[in-house]
């Protein structure tokens, strides 16, 4: 676990849609939570059910090593992420991003905000 100073440090260094190789390392409960992911980074990375596609058998297995982007991330002492292959992003991407996030395509590129 990453101290606040360290936490605060790593963050001034992410931006929205940054990329990373992360290899899935837990996937406790498919289909219902989301997934844990190592970016090799001292905190962890985690995808929330919410970006997964709706059945958890499409959802990256453990020991799976995809690219993942920079979704959020905020005091917790963990980055938000969503897949960048779409086979395992939800279906109807746009449509949440449209509803939920509008302004993430002009976040990309964009440091983490605090």
């Amino acid at each position: 676990m990453a101290t606040d100073a360290e936490w605060a440090r790593i963050r001034r260094d992410l931006r929205f849609g940054q990329v990373f190789e992360g290899a899935v390392v837990k996937v406790p409960r498919p289909g219902a939570i989301g997934i844990f992911v190592d970016i090799g980074l001292s905190v962890g990375g985690f995808v929330d059910v919410l970006l997964l596609p709706n059945g958890g058998e499409d959802w990256p297995a453990e020991g799976t090593i995809a690219d993942f982007e920079i979704w959020w991330a905020d005091s917790r002492q963990q980055v938000r992420l969503k897949p960048s292959d779409s086979r395992y992003l939800r279906t109807d991407f746009a449509d949440f991003v449209e509803r939920v996030r509008p302004s993430w395509p002009s976040e990309v590129g964009q440091p983490v905000r605090d």
